[in-house]
């Protein structure tokens, strides 16, 4: 913000004002220590002179050699706490400090007594009293003027070294944070970059955090903000993703259900016009009303599945309870013979059952939907083959199927159901169905040893197989198979009624099983492979 000093610039003033504080203690612990020093030594001085001094009163009366220029001496006979000066005396002309310290020393009870006091005219002065003899009393006075000096150059010297110091200090110190926190600025200018990119067009953000070499805590930093970025940057592809694919399937949903709803729209113009004619033809509008309208109910009964198994955190169409896959392959395959007479239809199967934990009604729609749309797509006369096993493995999926038992509504996974819009289309696998094809003679069972036996007892994978003899699905297609409204042929598809839904709610219903569905062989034969994890089951 304008108007606020940067943090570096505060870091420096906080480091100087912290050293100024310094500097005033210790320099004045400095000057106090140096002027007592000083005067401790012109005591020590006054004491040796005072020696010389006392020999000379005792033996003349008074001092008669003259002391250090500058210096007073006097000598004072102490009766009744008042003092007399001896003359002839070295004094100045008001000798009241003189007096006074003269009359304190035999009070004090010590041999000596020293202290400072200001004469009038003269300046500061050191005194100090000593006994010469019993009443006699030797006082000496030594200017404090240099000592002043000496404290006042002191003090001077320090101002101004500390001044220096306290400059080059924030100088310095400005410039070496400045330099360490350089990282910080360059983060800043990455944040900018990212503000000023246009995410509109493309989800990426081009801009990182560079490498350059700092402290452990930028590093750390550093890191912290490009993770972060890459998460924004993942982010951002997902959406866009995501608002591709809602578009487009708004737009193919849009087409879909426009064809109906055009279709019932003219049919109910002609049953209006045929009303005023012969029976057969309104019956035959109205034959035509029902199938248009059944052709988009399931058109929104398959889109209203597909929204339930990709959403978060809501119940999911799944009533699980242990079913015989077995039986209920049989059953799809009945019907298909019943609707399809054409296209002979071949299951093979083991001698068991094969029970497990699953949505028998969705499970059938999957069985259902791989059938309808192996007849939708090969001509008439085509042989269809399903073949159920068991597979053993040690490992067996972790994705549990997304549902409980009873009739209790199965809530799916956050993560698992937002994922399975984006997992990669699986792919197509160069792998030869001769001998499921080979197995395709006619319209009844066939039951061989696989799935059969020790297999059953162990935990592994549950398999149905659907394959066609048709003309298969070309390679480019197969990665986008099970995409919604994805068609192979357009034209065709829709005029044989596909809404191209078919195969995407198999893939939504098997992962929200827990398995997995993929398609794999070529012209002559197209298989279609549903695998569902059997643990747990009994």
């Amino acid at each position: 913000m304008r108007g606020r000093l940067r943090l570096g610039t505060r870091l420096a003033l906080g480091v100087g004002a912290l050293s100024l504080v310094v500097f005033a203690v210790v320099g004045t612990a400095l000057t106090m220590y140096m002027r007592q020093y000083q005067e401790r030594q012109l005591a020590a001085q006054m004491k040796l002179v005072q020696l010389v001094q006392t020999k000379d009163a005792k033996a003349h009366g008074t001092v008669e050699r003259r002391p250090y220029y500058g210096w007073y001496t006097a000598v004072y006979e102490v009766r009744g706490g008042h003092a007399e000066l001896r003359r002839p005396a070295d004094v100045p002309a008001d000798t009241t400090a003189l007096a006074a310290v003269a009359e304190a020393q035999p009070a004090s009870g010590t041999t000596h007594l020293t202290r400072t006091a200001k004469i009038p005219g003269e300046g500061a002065y050191l005194l100090r009293a000593c006994s010469v003899e019993r009443g006699v009393v030797l006082v000496s006075a030594a200017p404090l003027a240099d000592v002043r000096a000496t404290t006042r150059r002191l003090i001077t010297v320090q101002v101004v070294t500390f001044a220096a110091a306290l400059a080059a200090l924030v100088v310095a110190g400005r410039a070496v944070l400045r330099r360490g926190l350089r990282p910080l600025s360059d983060l800043a200018d990455t944040a900018h970059d990212i503000t000023s990119h246009d995410l509109t067009d493309s989800g990426r953000l081009p801009v990182r955090a560079d490498g350059r070499s700092g402290a452990p805590e930028i590093e750390e930093l550093r890191s912290a903000f490009n993770t972060m970025l890459e998460h924004i940057d993942d982010s951002l592809v997902v959406r866009a993703e995501a608002e591709r694919r809602l578009r487009r399937f708004v737009a193919d949903a849009s087409h879909e259900l426009r064809t109906p709803l055009m279709s019932v729209r003219g049919y109910a113009d002609l049953f209006q016009y045929a009303a005023a004619h012969s029976p057969e033809e309104r019956d035959r509008h109205l034959a035509r009303l029902r199938a248009e309208a059944a052709r988009m109910g399931v058109l929104l009964d398959d889109l209203l599945l597909l929204a339930r198994l990709d959403a978060a955190e809501v119940e999911a169409p799944l009533r699980l309870e242990e079913t015989d896959l077995v039986e209920l392959v049989r059953r799809a395959a009945d019907a298909f013979r019943a609707a399809h007479p054409d296209r002979p239809l071949t299951v093979t199967a083991g001698p068991g059952e094969l029970r497990l934990r699953l949505d028998p009604a969705r499970i059938r729609q999957v069985v259902d939907n791989l059938l309808t749309n192996a007849a939708v797509h090969t001509p008439a006369g085509t042989r269809v083959a399903v073949e159920v096993s068991f597979e053993p493995s040690a490992e067996v999926p972790a994705r549990a199927p997304t549902g409980v038992s009873g009739e209790t509504p199965a809530r799916v996974p956050r993560q698992t159901l937002r994922q399975a819009p984006r997992q990669a289309p699986h792919r197509a696998v160069a792998r030869t169905t001769a001998a499921a094809a080979g197995e395709r003679g006619g319209h009844g069972d066939s039951r061989g040893p696989r799935g059969s036996g020790a297999a059953r007892g162990g935990r592994g994978l549950a398999v149905v197989r659907v394959t066609d003899a048709g003309p298969g699905i070309p390679a480019a297609d197969r990665g986008r198979i099970f995409d919604r409204f994805y068609r192979v042929d357009e034209a065709r598809s829709r005029d044989r009624g596909g809404s191209g839904l078919g195969l995407a709610v198999v893939r939504s219903l098997a992962e929200a099983h827990g398995g997995t569905v993929e398609v794999t062989g070529g012209p002559g034969a197209t298989t279609f492979t549903l695998r569902i994890p059997t643990t747990g089951r009994t």
